[in-house]
């Protein structure tokens, strides 16, 4: 089939055009790594040309039960291999992949069946009440449930198993590749904190590309062993399920997020890479001494989801990792900025390397542009001081918002994805981010960053995780109010903290209230500030 020559006379035909997906990085390590090791999880070890077949068997059974190409189907898994088998098997089908958060409230599940208009969903033998549940709340058209049953679970015995599924399929049919690389690949429903969540389209092309891009700014090697401490409904794992493939390397699956299973799986399954929010690395600084394992290599680490304290890098680096801040939201794919480290930079040690390293960074190597914008669309002076909005452009940006045409026109204004986030550029262009804007706190006309409060709080030995909200205040309008969990066995006082902060802040930055208590977490260990917001309202 060929295509309108362009303006030299020459055609985009098939055998100089094929669409890109990351489907073809699994389709080539078949066949180039076919008897590597591919995907492991306790028992299970799978080598390449095996995990093509299983994801063959799923995308064909699929097609058999009657998915065609534009349909949705969901999960309800957490990091276990059909997880990862259903990333590639879903697409391989022609239908569109909805990972859904397993942590989610009943009543947001149901809505995103529903919203999604899911036709079958797959789903962890733990989470069978869930999704029941979920079902009964639905007035429309209901998803059928194929059951997943992960070691040591045992089936409900209500519904159609996973295996009972792949038994349906062929180990050796073809895959349906896009023919347009802006098909959709995956819808992920935003966490939804100030209202429903948002559906956020995927196409194929978007994610090839951010496959592409964490290789380079992770400076990535054949054969890596990545562990999956990202959920894969978080952003699809940040792309890199689909990534790994390209490399030949292997995938351990996490399925419980522990300091205990991190450190097993470097020691007992040579990990080298991983990505997780900075709570994780807060996690392994903090675990008892006898979750820890020896190992002799440097694990590479992406860290996001919050910025991540100085403090924290400056412990988490020593026990044999090296750290990369990446940055981005659910509407790019995952990671969409790093802080790539330059090498002149190479001398700098202790608190200022850790200070660098606590920089936004700048745009990927596969995203168009990203900078720090005023009001009206213009970029801010890189001066390390004025603030903005971040906003971005390019492939790594999702196609918009399902049914929400709306909400698509108002993200990507002036041609730019608004972000919603606070940050200004250094001189060198590095971004930083100040807060979310509904972060800042205004107290007695002057901007309080959150995050350096919090960065400031972090510097205290006692200290291990915390979180600042504006409280309401008559005379200041609001006040930095500061909820603090403590490491274990450490003790300080309310005033300690208070005086520790003045000595690093300006006065009206400096807490006026702190609150020792457990932090309200997300699956993906981000701290939801709206549940503190509501208790400091109260306070």
């Amino acid at each position: 089939m060929g295509w309108l020559a362009d303006e030299t006379g020459l055609e985009k035909c098939a055998a100089n055009h094929v669409a890109l997906t990351p489907l073809s990085h699994l389709r080539r390590a078949a066949d180039v790594f076919a008897h590597r090791t591919a995907l492991v999880w306790k028992t299970t070890r799978l080598t390449y040309a095996d995990y093509a077949g299983e994801v063959s068997r799923l995308a064909s059974a699929l097609t058999a039960r009657g998915i065609a190409p534009g349909d949705v189907v969901a999960t309800l898994l957490p990091n276990i291999p059909q997880q990862a088998i259903a990333h590639f098997g879903v697409p391989a089908a022609g239908a569109v992949l909805n990972t859904i958060n397993t942590r989610l409230d009943v009543d947001t599940v149901a809505y995103i069946f529903g919203h999604a208009g899911a036709k079958i969903v797959l789903v962890d033998a733990a989470l069978i009440p869930l999704a029941e549940a979920a079902l009964r709340l639905m007035k429309g058209p209901r998803p059928e449930i194929i059951e997943v049953v992960d070691h040591g679970f045992t089936a409900s015995g209500h519904h159609s198993t996973w295996e009972e599924l792949l038994a349906e399929g062929n180990p050796a049919a073809d895959w349906l590749l896009p023919g347009d690389e802006w098909e959709s690949l995956a819808i992920n429903y935003t966490s939804g904190t100030t209202g429903r969540p948002k559906g956020v389209v995927y196409h194929h092309r978007g994610a090839y590309l951010a496959t592409m891009a964490s290789v380079i700014g992770w400076r990535m090697q054949l054969f890596p062993v990545y562990l999956t401490i990202v959920p894969l409904f978080h952003c699809n794992g940040w792309c890199h399920t689909w990534m790994v493939p390209m490399l030949g390397g292997t995938v351990v699956c996490c399925r419980d997020v522990t300091a205990k299973a991190i450190y097993d799986a470097i020691a007992d399954e040579g990990v080298t890479h991983f990505g997780g929010a900075p709570i994780v690395l807060n996690t392994m600084i903090n675990c008892k001494a006898e979750d820890r394992r020896a190992f002799s290599h440097i694990v590479e680490v992406f860290t996001a989801g919050a910025p991540p304290p100085a403090a924290t890098l400056a412990a988490f680096e020593p026990l044999g990792f090296n750290v990369t801040q990446v940055y981005g939201l659910t509407e790019t794919y995952g990671p969409a900025t790093e802080c790539l480290w330059q090498t002149e930079w190479d001398g700098i040690t202790g608190d200022d390397r850790a200070a660098l390293k606590a920089r936004t960074g700048v745009a990927m190597a596969a995203l168009e542009g990203a900078e720090v914008q005023d009001s009206h669309g213009n970029p801010v002076p890189r001066d390390a001081h004025h603030l903005g909005e971040i906003a971005m452009r390019g492939n790594l940006v999702m196609k918009g918002y399902y049914k929400n045409p709306d909400a698509t026109r108002e993200a990507f204004k002036g041609g730019w994805f608004r972000t919603g986030d606070i940050a200004f550029q250094h001189p060198d262009g590095y971004l930083k981010i100040t807060d979310r804007a509904k972060d800042i706190i205004i107290s007695g006309g002057e901007n309080v960053s959150s995050v350096e409060v919090e960065g400031a709080l972090m510097h205290h030995p006692a200290v291990s995780l915390c979180a600042v909200v504006a409280k309401p205040d008559e005379k200041w309008g609001e006040v930095p109010c500061a909820f603090v969990e403590l490491k274990p066995g450490a003790t300080v006082t309310e005033a300690e903290l208070i005086a520790h902060c003045r000595a690093r802040l300006a006065g009206f930055a400096t807490p006026k209230l702190v609150v020792f208590a457990d932090l309200p977490k997300t699956s993906t260990g981000k701290i939801q500030k709206f549940e503190l917001r509501a208790v400091a309202k109260l306070l």
